[in-house]
């Protein structure tokens, strides 16, 4: 408090004097009323002494969501949620908990570095390893911006925008064989509900026309059911909502650039994911033989995985999963790395409404940011409500209001997530 104190009487007597006196108030007056609006707000004590003292976590979804949540010396906290590649962590989790109990949360980007790098050995490169690390990377931007009383995407730099467009996932799975008319009719509730983009799963394990379920070259009869459940949803909305089509990585090299011709008629804004993740050369000889862009990059991880991806053309549009591929820091750079090869940034989401907003912040603070995933059973399942706390709205005619909150803006909901939690593992212990 003695540097508060001394600030104060500096500004009564110093500047504020001067001020003051240069525009003919009187400097008395003046200069309390200014050191009552500083007294107005929160004060916390220097930021050298935050420390994180504990960091816990819960699971939910058979363990395939995480949320953590890091505490302070100040009673100030962050949560930062991971996903996919997230189960049977735990451990994982306390490990790198460790190695931050402390330190000063204020340094995230060191703090990502020094988790980073002593996992060189212990996979730090993808998978598991980087989705817990980026769970705690995002607990500890929402928990800085809480300490300096800012939004997230201030610290990351500002924002290029207020809201933030998304698309829906219409979670019609293949795996209820739906029909072109089921697809027609997803589209049109979906432009009903405000949304101006849409994407559909066309890969389907249990299609009846698939002539073996190893091999996953598409026969002529599944690519015609394909083409027809786009179409039908195309006729059905117009030519001014945008469509994009998942395969899931599930198809090879032959199919995916069969797909991607025939489905250019219907002007997609993209086709996601035509094969497997590992092989980039696939992606680009796929990107090379059509006009419908290519998206991917929600299986790849950290800002070195989308490298080669973007120096040869491999994809058109990158989607990485800001909650899986690093956190927010690295999702930023991972954009900034697009930006210079003018390719958009358009992150995939299957997260909570804590994980939307975190990424929201990401992609307010670039330029490529094109659109965000959203799931439409956000909308038919009450766990999403139930588990975060979040005042307002969450959409607004297919946007995402920008929340100006301190922090990420969202806060989860322990008690209420109990109930979802995965038996057997610890919950926030």
């Amino acid at each position: 408090m003695k540097n508060l104190t001394d600030r104060r009487n500096f500004l009564k007597k110093g500047t504020l004097a001067a001020s003051a006196a240069l525009i003919g108030v009187p400097a008395l007056q003046w200069g309390n009323r200014f050191v009552e609006s500083m007294s107005d707000n929160p004060k916390l004590s220097a930021p050298s002494e935050l420390k994180i003292t504990d960091v816990k976590c819960g699971y939910i979804r058979g363990g395939y969501h995480l949320y953590v949540k890091i505490f302070t010396n100040q009673d100030i906290y962050g949560v930062g949620e991971g996903a996919d590649a997230t189960p049977g962590t735990y451990h994982l989790v306390k490990m790198m908990g460790q190695r931050i109990i402390g330190k000063s949360p204020l340094n995230v980007n060191r703090l990502f570095e020094d988790i980073r790098k002593s996992g060189f050995f212990a996979g730090a490169q993808s998978g598991m390893y980087v989705a817990v690390l980026t769970a705690i990377e995002s607990a500890l931007w929402d928990l800085a911006g809480k300490a300096l009383n800012l939004p997230v995407y201030q610290l990351l730099g500002g924002k290029f925008r207020d809201k933030i467009r998304v698309y829906v996932d219409t979670a019609l799975y293949q795996a209820k064989l739906p029909q072109p008319v089921d697809f027609a009719n997803a589209a049109r509730k979906a432009v009903e509900m405000g949304f101006n983009a849409i994407k559909f799963d066309v890969d389907q394990a249990n299609d009846p026309n698939k002539y073996d379920a190893y091999n996953w070259t598409a026969s002529p009869a599944e690519l015609r059911r394909m083409y027809d459940q786009i179409a039908a949803a195309r006729k059905e909305v117009g030519d001014d909502i945008d469509i994009c089509v998942d395969m899931h990585g599930r198809y090879d090299a032959p199919t995916g650039e069969r797909v991607a011709k025939m489905m250019e008629p219907l002007n997609l804004m993209w086709l996601e994911e035509p094969v497997p993740a590992e092989n980039i050369q696939a992606y680009k000889k796929i990107t090379d033989s059509t006009s419908t862009p290519i998206c991917a990059g929600e299986n790849q991880y950290l800002a070195y995985g989308f490298r080669e991806m973007l120096e040869i053309g491999a994809v058109d549009i990158i989607m990485p999963d800001l909650q899986k591929a690093g956190g927010l820091g690295e999702g930023q750079r991972i954009a900034n790395l697009a930006n210079l090869y003018y390719v958009p940034f358009a992150p995939h989401m299957v997260s909570s409404f804590l994980g939307a907003m975190a990424a929201c912040h990401v992609c307010a603070s670039v330029p490529n940011f094109m659109v965000l995933e959203w799931q439409a059973y956000f909308h038919t399942d009450p766990m999403y409500k139930e588990i975060v706390i979040h005042k307002g709205e969450w959409l607004d005619n297919g946007f995402i209001p920008l929340l100006n909150d301190p922090g990420v803006g969202v806060d989860i909901n322990i008690d209420a997530m109990r109930k979802y939690a995965v038996k057997g593992v610890p919950f926030f212990e």
